[in-house]
């Protein structure tokens, strides 16, 4: 599944030094890739202790993570809903995300100029906001013009979907996005071709000085009451730490450096795996000799749907899942420890997927 996010920001916010610590591979983990398909694309994995505990067990050939497609979107200025700037070009960028990263920047230095002059971290929100709000409303203005003969006519289907349109218009009038809107699983078929901008899940990382990544500050607090309304995720990331994290050679000086700072973890880690659940994915995992590999669904998908992802003819030809939990491999250390304990589960075509699961498909084609 090719996922990707995109990173959206005003200059000098810190999106262009998170997108390099991203890109570079030692900042992050012993073994943690990244590759670059074009300038300003990367492909990185998403960071999963899970895999190692397999490999230890398992010692397989190679292992293959899953991984997420990030993008640095850049362009933005004010008007570039009406093609200003590099507008068009930044708007189709986003339009082609599965997710949008929006980086604030909650951080005072005198030495970083803000392009307004002054921080202001939820100003910042609202300028790409507006810009994205109208060219949704754009968009869904031109669907119910075009919709206008069949509404009068009185079709009923064409009635209940302008009535759903309408909903998104008011409320981009409004000044909200598109994800504030509630709508029933009928009627989210009706916006669902649209790709509104507003409508994707975004991520908010609040860019903070090292005194601030621990326990945040006012900036982080404007930010998370101003988005409170819209079911979105809001984490912190000094940027700058990160920086510092991929100067560093080896991985146990980033350990030891992070620890200095009471950090767990490297900031960007957080934001990958925050963006994996933006995206509503599960991970499970095939285990071998051959390969340890963990594979990307969405979640709620079926055994078959799960087996497709590997390869269609998986999905056609699906005759049953054998299924080990995570833990129970983890704690009996095998798949025929497993077995023999009663741990091995056979699953047919309605099973649901659960995150962790270790899975073997039988098909036949």
């Amino acid at each position: 599944m090719a996922l990707k996010c995109g990173i959206v920001g005003l200059p000098n916010v810190g999106k262009s030094t998170l997108f390099n610590c991203l890109s570079n591979a030692k900042a992050q983990a012993a073994n943690f890739p990244f590759c670059t398909i074009e300038p300003n694309v990367g492909v990185i994995t998403v960071p999963d202790d899970r895999l190692e505990k397999l490999e230890k067990l398992v010692n397989p050939e190679r292992i293959q993570p899953t991984t997420i497609e990030i993008v640095d979107i850049a362009g933005l200025v004010k008007g570039a809903s009406k093609g200003e700037g590099l507008g068009n070009k930044f708007l189709a960028n986003i339009r082609e995300t599965d997710a949008i990263i929006h980086v604030l920047r909650c951080f005072d230095d005198a030495n970083v100029v803000h392009v307004d002059g002054s921080v202001n971290p939820v100003r910042d929100k609202e300028i790409i906001d507006t810009e994205l709000q109208l060219k949704d409303l754009e968009t869904v203005q031109k669907k119910l013009e075009g919709m206008r003969r069949k509404v009068q006519t009185g079709d009923k289907s064409a009635v209940k979907e302008a009535d759903v349109l309408q909903r998104f218009v008011d409320a981009l009038n409004a000044g909200k996005s598109a994800r504030t809107v509630e709508v029933t699983k009928d009627e989210e078929v009706f916006i669902k071709n649209m790709y509104l901008l507003t409508n994707k899940p975004i991520l908010y990382v609040c860019n903070v000085d090292e005194n601030s990544v621990l326990t945040g500050n006012d900036y982080v607090k404007q930010v998370k009451e101003n988005v409170k309304d819209e079911n979105a995720e809001v984490i912190m990331i000094g940027a700058q730490i990160e920086a510092d994290i991929a100067e560093l050679d080896t991985y146990e000086e980033r350990q030891e450096f992070l620890q200095d700072l009471g950090l767990k973890e490297a900031g960007v880690n957080l934001l990958i795996r925050a963006a994996y659940r933006l995206l509503n994915l599960d991970t499970y995992f095939t285990a071998g000799v051959k390969e340890v590999r963990a594979w990307t669904i969405n979640k709620g998908m079926t055994a078959p749907q799960a087996a497709g992802v590997i390869h269609t003819d998986f999905e056609k030809g699906f005759i049953r899942a054998e299924v080990i939990k995570f833990n129970d491999f983890i704690t009996l250390g095998s798949e025929s420890a497993c077995k023999d304990a009663g741990k091995l589960g056979v699953e047919g075509k309605e099973y649901i997927v659960e995150d962790g699961d270790i899975m073997h498909f039988r098909f036949n084609v």
